[in-house]
C-alpha cells in the first residue's frame, strides 16, 4: 500500500488546487492571497467593473506578477515575452529575464 501525502489549497471551502508539492501548494496559495489583495484594490477605483471582471483581472496579474513588477519598475517586456507569458514554460523564462533585468 502506497502512502501519497497531497496538499489541498482551498479558499472559502471550495478546493482550489492539490499537489503533491508543498512548495507548489504554498505558491499558489500565496497567488491566491495576491489576487485577494488585487480585487480589493480595483474595487476601491472609480472604474466601474462588474465583480466577476474584478476578480478575473486581479486573479491575470497575480499569475503574471513577475511581469507584472518589471513593468513597475519602468521595464518592458519583450515581445517574445508578452506572447508567451500564457504557457508554464514562459512563465519561468520570463521571470529569469525579470531577475535578470532587476540585477
Amino acid at each position: 500500500m502506497a502512502v501519497i501525502v497531497k496538499y489541498v489549497v482551498e479558499r472559502n471551502g471550495v478546493e482550489k488546487m492539490t499537489s503533491t508539492s508543498k512548495k507548489e501548494a504554498d505558491a499558489y496559495d500565496k497567488m491566491l492571497d495576491v489576487a485577494d489583495g488585487l480585487t480589493d484594490f480595483i474595487s476601491t477605483s472609480s472604474l466601474e467593473i462588474d465583480d466577476r471582471l474584478t476578480e478575473e483581472l486581479a486573479l491575470y496579474l497575480a499569475q503574471n506578477s513577475a511581469s507584472l513588477q518589471l513593468i513597475l519598475k519602468g521595464g518592458k517586456l519583450k515581445a517574445s515575452e508578452e506572447s508567451e507569458e500564457k504557457t508554464p514554460k514562459a512563465k519561468k523564462a520570463s521571470k529569469s529575464a525579470a531577475e535578470k533585468e532587476a540585477a
